[in-house]
């Protein structure tokens, strides 16, 4: 039960909108599930970002979706050991990882160079939606999330200001993030192919 707590107190956060991105920052950020309250393993990266980054790649994890806190936050946690235990990262590859309950999930977080695209992973911050959304969008919750926390970048100053948004196909031969979402972000500002 006690597992179940955290993640009801974050969508509650998350509705309310009274969570600040980071413990002890003060911003206009939403909720970012911290690492600790998604169970992560602990990380053993540490190459660090040169900040602010120019970049923002967004994908799709490609494999199943979550909609509530709890069916999220063990997706995270499935990403995760694929990309630590599986592929032998130091991590889970991305910076943060978005759920269909609306919330952000800490991945690597601001400050560390992620392993989401290569050639663009130390000049970028990777945010992957969890799902597969060839053939469907995202719920627009996960949407505003992704796009608030871009904002929060940028408003952390860890986004340049004039970032350039590109989805994971423009700068790798994948179909991530899907035919839907990727649609959808070349409608957002700053995407640039």
């Amino acid at each position: 039960m006690s597992r179940l707590r955290a993640p009801l107190a974050w969508a509650l956060l998350a509705l309310l909108g009274l969570a600040a991105a980071q413990e002890g920052n003060q911003t206009c950020c939403g909720p970012i599930v911290p690492r600790r309250e998604w169970n992560a393993l602990p990380s053993v990266c540490q190459t660090k970002l040169s900040l602010p980054v120019d970049y923002v790649v967004v994908s799709h994890t490609a494999g199943s979706h979550c909609d509530t806190p709890a069916l999220c936050g063990q997706q995270a946690q499935n990403v995760q050991h694929y990309h630590a235990q599986t592929l032998e990262f130091c991590d889970v590859a991305y910076n943060f990882l978005i759920g269909e309950d609306g919330l952000v999930y800490e991945g690597r977080g601001w400050e560390l160079k992620g392993d989401h695209a290569s050639r663009w992973n130390t000049k970028a911050i990777g945010i992957t939606f969890m799902g597969n959304f060839m053939e469907r969008s995202p719920a627009p919750r996960a949407l505003r999330a992704a796009q608030s926390l871009i904002a929060c970048g940028v408003a952390l100053n860890v986004l340049s200001d004039d970032y350039v948004l590109k989805g994971h196909r423009d700068v790798q031969r994948t179909l991530s993030p899907g035919d839907r979402l990727y649609e959808i972000i070349r409608q957002w500002p700053h995407y640039q192919m």
